[in-house]
């Protein structure tokens, strides 16, 4: 008896997604056809084939560039701005300061004593 009910209702509901189904095909036709009338008017109204617009709906939007895809994008190596003295450990200078860095500032010695003289 479980059976028969399980595929009784799954039939009913199936007949009623089928129905709505239905009923949204049939309002986005009727949202749908004074737009496309309204396209069509501009068209003739300017001369536009249906060949421009393919053209134009095909290429990219000039302002628009695509969002670059980070495994491609190569990161900038940057130069390293710091140095141990002792360990020979650099650090650029941007983030979080590297433990020997915070260590000698709490100590007292200012973080300009391991600047990298440029060369």
């Amino acid at each position: 008896m479980t059976r028969n009910n399980y595929t009784a209702q799954k039939s009913r509901i199936e007949k009623e997604i089928s129905k709505l189904e239905k009923q949204m095909q049939s309002l986005q036709s009727k949202q749908r056809k004074p737009i496309i009338t309204s396209i069509v008017r501009s068209m003739r109204e300017y001369d536009i084939t249906p060949e421009e617009i393919a053209a134009a709906f095909s290429r990219k939007p000039a302002g628009r560039r695509a969002a670059p895809n980070k495994a491609t994008t190569a990161k900038r190596v940057i130069a390293p701005k710091y140095r141990h003295p002792d360990t020979k450990a650099t650090w650029t200078g941007r983030g979080k300061p590297p433990r020997w860095i915070s260590d000698a500032e709490a100590s007292g010695t200012p973080r300009s004593t391991f600047l990298i003289q440029a060369a």
